[in-house]
């Protein structure tokens, strides 16, 4: 394996080029996931029947928190990077851990937010609306969830094998996504909740 000092270790390898380019590739995948399930969203979203409207659910307190917790995480996980890209082992896996944490509190978050819906009469049976909006919310979830367990799944390989190109890579390519959700979020929030409210 020959490796190129000249490029950051993330890229310092032809492999590793190659499996971040098949990540962007797979992103591309999860951008029609996404899109689709945002299209569906907008195309239901009146269809609410006898159930909560958007904007007698949508409340801006855990929308906010949320959202804090989620751009914040992002920055978190740049500096994450940086600190990796120069050599700082110790504070490249701190921050990945704020990152997980905060991710753990934007999940905590979502699941009172969703709690509080059905205690609102709003399931995923309750109409068009609610289903397309629990459907895209529990998409979004479920993925940071992964996130949660695959940064900690990179943390333990960091920590024993410590900063090589493979585990340089790794942390590289779970920062795209965690960043492609944080991408999401901002989606959500701009034309789901602030949108619901108004």
């Amino acid at each position: 394996m020959k490796i190129d000092e000249s490029l950051p270790l993330e890229y310092s390898t032809e492999e590793n080029r190659l499996k971040i380019l098949g990540f962007w590739i797979f992103l591309g995948a999860e951008i029609a996931l996404f899109s689709t399930l945002f299209a569906v969203y907008f195309t239901l979203h009146n269809g609410h029947g006898d159930g909560p409207s958007a904007e007698e659910l949508f409340k801006i307190t855990p929308v906010m928190i949320e959202t804090v917790l989620l751009l914040t995480s992002s920055f978190t996980i740049g500096l994450g990077i940086h600190a990796m890209r120069l050599g700082l082992k110790k504070a490249m896996m701190t921050f990945f851990v704020i990152t997980l944490v905060l991710g753990l509190g934007f999940l905590g978050t979502e699941i009172y937010e969703f709690i509080e819906y059905i205690h609102e009469g709003a399931t995923i049976q309750t109409s068009a609306f609610t289903s397309s909006l629990m459907t895209l919310l529990g998409t979004h979830g479920a993925h940071v969830t992964f996130g949660f367990f695959w940064g900690t799944a990179l943390l333990i390989q960091v920590a024993k094998r410590g900063l090589t190109p493979e585990t340089a890579n790794k942390s590289f390519i779970f920062s795209l996504y965690w960043h492609f959700l944080d991408v999401v979020w901002i989606f959500i929030f701009s034309f789901v909740y602030l949108k619901g409210m108004m």
